[in-house]
């Protein structure tokens, strides 16, 4: 068989090259991430700053700066980004992107982010998607811009730490923690609105984060 016929035969049955790029890791708000080999934790979203750098954000307790990040559902995918900053007051953290290992998605799961919004308030439900506990909604009690903090009736557990929390399609805030038990107390999360503004106010070396904007 000549070079030519086997490569048409290739083609044919499906062949991929040998030297075909592996897939991208698909990741998005919503997503498990697995922190240094043994944090979970969720993704809140992902998007690119102004200097188009594929960024994410997630909790702030899940890492510090250097710490590297594997998607959970996509292991084979090895590292494809590392916590570039982390602030304990707003308990957030900046995760740059290799852009050559991630897909980034705007919906995951049941929950769709489309945009960056002001805080839900009282009775607004709210939803979220987390990697341990799924699409779960609940009641706004209330949001206390001075301390940028929100408390909603919404389900969350350990590994949920990150997960985006959503009215609509808008992204209002990221999960922080429950009170008392989980999936009974109320989760307590941080206002995406006091995110943005401190990441664009104190972005990571380099300026990586300032001007964030979530896939479209």
């Amino acid at each position: 068989m000549t070079v030519v016929a086997a490569a048409a035969v290739a083609a044919t049955v499906g062949v991929m090259p040998a030297n075909a790029a592996p897939a991208k890791a698909v990741l998005g708000g919503g997503s498990g991430i697995i922190i240094n080999g043994d944090v979970a934790c969720t993704l809140t979203t992902i998007g690119h700053d102004a200097q188009n750098n594929l960024v994410g954000i997630t909790a702030g307790h899940c890492g510090d700066p250097g710490a590297k990040v594997v998607p959970e559902f996509d292991a084979a995918a090895g590292v494809v980004g590392t916590f570039v900053k982390s602030d304990p007051n707003l308990d957030y953290a900046v995760i740059q992107f290799d852009p050559n290992k991630v897909l980034p998605v705007d919906r995951i799961g049941g929950l769709t982010i489309s945009r960056i919004g002001a805080p839900a308030n009282f009775p607004n439900i709210a939803c979220k998607e987390g990697r341990t506990t799924g699409n779960t909604c609940g009641i706004t009690w209330m949001t206390d811009l001075p301390d940028n903090a929100t408390w909603t009736q919404i389900c969350v557990m350990e590994g949920d730490s990150g997960s985006p929390v959503v009215v609509g399609n808008t992204l209002v805030g990221m999960v922080n923690a429950y009170l008392e038990l989980p999936c009974v107390g109320p989760e307590v999360g941080t206002t995406m609105q006091s995110i943005m503004a401190d990441v664009n106010k104190n972005p990571a070396p380099g300026g990586v984060g300032r001007g964030f904007v979530p896939v479209p």
